[in-house]
């Protein structure tokens, strides 16, 4: 078993999903995920138009989750309707998954090599969790490039990211290690995370996702901060009643393409283009 198969084992993902502040990363990304579906439905619509059929629309539409843990985005836009592939590296994560969604067609393989899948299939990729936990330039790029192989050209690739400085503050001042981190090198000059496997974690700065973009060619459409400072004021959240945590909601929906607020959160979603061939 890997160290990472046994984290997932202990680590309650699903408890982390329903947290509030994992609510808040949930709604602005799926926010986003359905907009590019739409996109999707309306190329699909048009067509259908042009032969003068009739079709389920959601039902013609592909989507790709990779690193799907226990399924919390496959699930939901299957039951939507959604011809939905998951792909999880975790046995375990993948045993969930598998109980929760008849209708997800799930299988077990590694985000930098999946052979089972061909070019060009899927109109709309996930990558939200491999890119927390692959260390290194190569592995990461490996990855990315996978997620473009099998989207359809001009098809969309979100892609998740650990961000740099929620792991500074947070581990480092919040959690007071950050003494012992520089003592073991753990940061640059610049406090720039230098990670390893053994960390679990990898982080990233915005030149370092822009530097994988342009690796592999992909264009980006936008990026995003689905969850803000939701997770650094989580106790906070949990205090708010229903109406001021909806109000929080929104708030964050209408300011997580602020470029002066990217990076700061916990996570980004780069939003990326496959281009036409």
């Amino acid at each position: 078993m890997t160290e990472l198969e046994e984290y997932y084992n202990k680590f309650n993902e699903e408890k982390r999903l329903n947290s509030r502040h994992g609510q808040v990363e949930y709604r602005v990304s799926m926010k986003y995920i359905h907009a590019y579906l739409d996109e999707a439905a309306a190329g699909k619509i048009c067509a259908a138009a042009s032969t003068g059929g009739e079709t389920d629309i959601r039902g013609m539409i592909k989507l790709l989750d990779i690193g799907a843990g226990t399924g919390r985005y496959s699930v939901a836009l299957a039951e939507e309707g959604y011809d939905v592939t998951a792909v999880e590296l975790v046995r375990y994560n993948l045993g969930v998954l598998k109980k929760k969604a008849a209708r997800v067609t799930a299988m077990q393989g590694n985000a930098m090599h999946l052979r089972k899948l061909v070019d060009d299939s899927f109109d709309v990729t996930l990558l939200f969790g491999p890119m927390y936990h692959l260390f290194g330039f190569d592995d990461k790029r490996k990855a990315l490039a996978e997620a473009a192989r099998v989207t359809k050209p001009g098809g969309v690739v979100l892609v998740a990211y650990c961000m740099n400085e929620y792991g500074v503050v947070t581990y480092g001042f919040k959690e007071r290690h950050i003494l012992e981190c520089i003592a073991q090198g753990r940061f640059t000059e610049d406090f720039k995370t230098i990670s390893s496997p053994d960390k679990i974690y990898d982080y990233m700065r915005l030149e370092d996702i822009d530097a994988l973009n342009q690796s592999v060619g992909l264009a980006r459409i936008k990026i995003i901060s689905p969850d803000g400072p939701a997770n650094y004021m989580r106790p906070f959240l949990n205090q708010l009643d229903d109406q001021e945590f909806e109000a929080f909601v929104q708030y964050q929906m209408a300011v997580c393409e602020r470029p002066d607020l990217i990076g700061a959160g916990a996570h980004t979603v780069d939003i990326l283009r496959k281009q036409l061939h």
